[in-house]
């Protein structure tokens, strides 16, 4: 790509529609992982979470070109790497409003199937139940450890794609001529690194939002009481289950994405 040729101007709504697709792609990869019980229950259970991943991530690549498009009035000018890190990070926090309550949900939900213990008949139930007993601020506890987990990781997730696809683009060549094993490899290596800053946050998220009211007093009562009872290990608990998903699960999300983009740009190019 030469110097002075235009980039493409970035469009949110075609990103909110590809990282739709993205988003289902992401599923469909990584679900049977999760559930792996034989062939006919490989995508058992998986309507539920549909609902929940392909919107999320559609915000998520939504507020991932919006962080773009803010910061480059100018096509001929790229991004830094600091300016698609601080996209990244707009992502990540666009999309806390569903996963901070999706996931208070999804966590109370498996305790309580470990547990044998069935407060909540479902999804729907546990939102009506929580809200009835403490409002809004009960569906939504957790939030800023979400935020904590989500932004930072998201902001490596999207600068590590970005800059693989400069990467493995031979000079002269434009990032929109990568083969299909490229994207996965960018997109694979781009989930688990988002997954080894994440992850940490993500086990102290677990723990606070499944406690009892006034269990912990904060963050640092969440870490400095794991620390104690199970040891710094545990702030990596689940590592080799979280990162056997994340590659091949965020591989076939960007692949998803930017072959829903390229249809979308060759359907609708002024949109």
């Amino acid at each position: 790509m030469g110097e002075t040729e235009p980039r493409r101007r970035t469009s949110p709504l075609k990103n909110l529609a590809a990282g739709g697709v993205g988003g289902a792609c992401l599923l469909l990869a990584g679900h049977p992982l999760d559930t792996i019980k034989g062939l006919l229950g490989l995508y058992k259970g998986m309507a539920a979470p549909l609902a929940g991943v392909t919107p999320m991530m559609a915000i998520s690549f939504f507020g991932f070109s919006l962080g773009k498009q803010l910061q480059q009035p100018d096509p001929y000018t790229p991004l830094t790497h600091s300016q698609i890190y601080l996209a990244g990070m707009l992502a990540g926090t666009f999309t806390t409003v569903i996963v901070a309550p999706g996931e208070r949900i999804k966590c109370l939900l498996q305790v309580q199937s470990t547990a044998g213990k069935r407060k909540y008949t479902g999804p729907v139930d546990c939102v009506i139940q929580l809200f009835k007993e403490r409002g809004i601020r009960s569906v939504y506890k957790g939030t800023m450890l979400t935020l904590i987990r989500d932004v930072p990781s998201t902001g490596l997730y999207f600068l590590t794609y970005e800059y693989l696809k400069k990467f493995l683009t031979p000079e002269g060549r434009s990032v929109n001529e990568l083969s299909t094993p490229q994207i996965l490899l960018a997109g694979g290596v781009a989930g688990i690194f988002n997954w080894l800053v994440a992850l940490p946050p993500d086990v102290l998220k677990s723990n606070f939002q499944t406690a009892t009211d006034g269990q912990y007093r904060g963050l640092r009562d969440v870490l400095r009481k794991l620390i104690q009872e199970e040891g710094a290990s545990a702030l990596y608990k689940g590592f080799n289950a979280v990162m056997l998903r994340a590659f091949p699960a965020n591989a076939a999300c960007f692949l998803g994405y930017e072959v829903a983009m390229k249809f979308l740009n060759w359907a609708a190019p002024d949109w």
